[in-house]
């Protein structure tokens, strides 16, 4: 159609991709032609990079990673899993999600890519899979019909429930009022962020006309008590476009043969612009209040705005806090800012009707336990003491290292399980020195390759000028390695 329009037609603008994969395909063409192609629902932060002559009258998908981070930072989680579709749309914000996350100290444990085609089972086996993993923390990225998919499936696995956090980003939340009552049903306690439109005696009269065509155009259907921000978009947009035509003076679709298209039997060229340049210069130019709050683009695109955070509740969405840019904020930015209003959000309703503030992590059933090796008989029972029940066979490791290493284990912004092991022969002596053991953490490390970096190796310092208190080390393991513990 496009094409068409190009070839055929000889427009001197394109408003309507509607996906980001459709853009990407009419971008190139609108570029060759000199001819704007102009989209409110294409949002993927991978399209602007193309050509000029591609325009988003949408906010940009990357707009929204730092209310997302500022959201992870605010309830101190320090591991979050993306669940995001295989697409374009899905892959555009990921690398935005990955450095906002980083600036906030948060890890990615985990990226579940769910294909546009996946089945349910799939779907489902990926929650199982995510289910038996330590991080609680979600970040969902993805199309309506996928999205709507995800957390059907994760209701049906159970991780709906107290304990987990759920964030749903724009592009899903601004459709809530239009998903199957089932889905939003296996939504409830989700935290989503959403552009802020800030209410307006315009806006208001607008939707007034707007749910009288609805119900005029279909009897029986209860509309929905707000344009969606998409349509708002599409509205200002066509305003836009037109006050670009009255500057230009525009009349009637004007284009020159294009040099390439010269004895050439390309399907794809066609004629060149003399119109587009002109029109692009004015819509790029174009500044009003419109229904969607200020339009203003910034190299082709819609400049963004305050974000609102949203929690799922019943059959509603409630607003919980506002964040903004910290240019909007302060020219000073404090790291112990998070960028919402009064740098606070007022309380959630999380999966499982829970008031209480998931934590981030879990331990898994499935989960490994890191082994910490032991010396025995070390002739000092205070720091390290080693004792075995003669009938039962049980060890009990008791000692000031012990205690010490407990509390930093506690300490950690996730859970580890970990049994201690004594580094001992059959007969209950001491395997070796403190040299052979650390050669053991060393040698099981390797055998492993490394894969299990979650268990960092951890190095506590303790005053060496206090007599009898040398430092002690920590190494690292994994179920069959072990972790070293001992004074130097």
């Amino acid at each position: 159609a496009a094409l068409n329009l190009l070839k055929e037609v000889q427009v001197d603008a394109i408003i309507g991709p509607q996906t980001s994969a459709q853009a990407n395909f009419v971008i190139g063409l609108g570029g060759s032609a000199k001819v704007p192609v102009i989209s409110f629902t294409a949002t993927s932060s991978s399209l602007r990079p193309q050509t000029p002559y591609f325009v988003q009258t949408a906010i940009n998908d990357a707009a929204q990673a730092d209310a997302i981070a500022a959201v992870v930072k605010y309830f101190r989680w320090y591991q979050v899993v993306f669940v995001y579709e295989d697409s374009d749309y899905g892959n555009g914000i990921i690398p935005y999600l990955s450095n906002a996350f980083q600036l906030v100290n948060a890890r990615v444990s985990y990226r579940s890519v769910i294909p546009v085609s996946a089945s349910d089972d799939f779907v489902l086996k990926e929650m199982y899979k995510m289910k038996s993993m330590q991080t609680r923390v979600f970040v969902v990225h993805a199309s309506r019909s996928v999205a709507s998919r995800i957390f059907l499936k994760a209701k049906e696995a159970e991780m709906m429930s107290e304990g987990y956090a759920w964030i749903a980003t724009s592009g899903l939340v601004d459709l809530f009022y239009s998903l199957d009552s089932k889905v939003v049903e296996s939504m409830q306690g989700v935290v989503g962020v959403k552009p802020l439109v800030p209410r307006s005696s315009k806006l208001d009269s607008t939707t007034i006309r707007w749910k009288k065509k609805f119900a005029d155009d279909n009897p029986g259907i209860t509309p929905q008590d707000e344009i969606n921000l998409y349509g708002l978009w599409a509205y200002d947009t066509l305003w836009a476009l037109a006050m670009a035509a009255e500057k230009t003076g525009f009349k009637e679709p004007a284009s020159l043969p294009n040099a390439t298209s010269l004895n050439s039997t390309d399907m794809f060229v066609t004629e060149t612009s003399q119109t587009g340049p002109k029109l692009l210069a004015a819509m790029l130019d174009t500044k009003f209040e419109g229904l969607a709050g200020n339009f203003n683009l910034v190299n082709g695109q819609l400049e963004s705005w305050s974000f609102q955070i949203l929690n799922v509740n019943g059959n509603a969405l409630r607003e919980v806090g506002i964040w903004k840019p910290f240019s909007q904020i302060s020219s000073q930015r404090n790291t112990n800012m998070t960028g919402f209003v009064g740098e606070k959000l007022e309380n959630i309703i999380w999966p499982g009707e829970s008031r209480n503030v998931p934590k981030g992590w879990e331990v898994p059933v499935s989960g490994k336990k890191l082994r910490v090796g032991v010396p025995v008989d070390i002739g000092f029972a205070e720091y390290v003491n080693v004792q075995k029940d003669p009938q039962t066979n049980a060890t009990t490791v008791t000692g000031y290292y012990i205690d010490l290493f407990d509390s930093v284990m506690a300490a950690l912004p996730y859970s580890v399980r970990y049994e201690y092991a004594p580094f001992e022969k059959s007969d209950g002596s001491i395997a070796g020195s403190y040299d052979d053991l650390t050669y053991q953490v060393l040698v099981n490390d390797r055998a492993l390759g490394l894969t299990h970096s979650m268990y960092a190796r951890i190095r506590v310092e303790i005053d060496v000028s206090k007599p009898l208190l040398p430092r002690i080390f920590v190494g690292s393991s994994t179920e069959k390695g072990m972790v070293a513990i001992g004074g130097i």
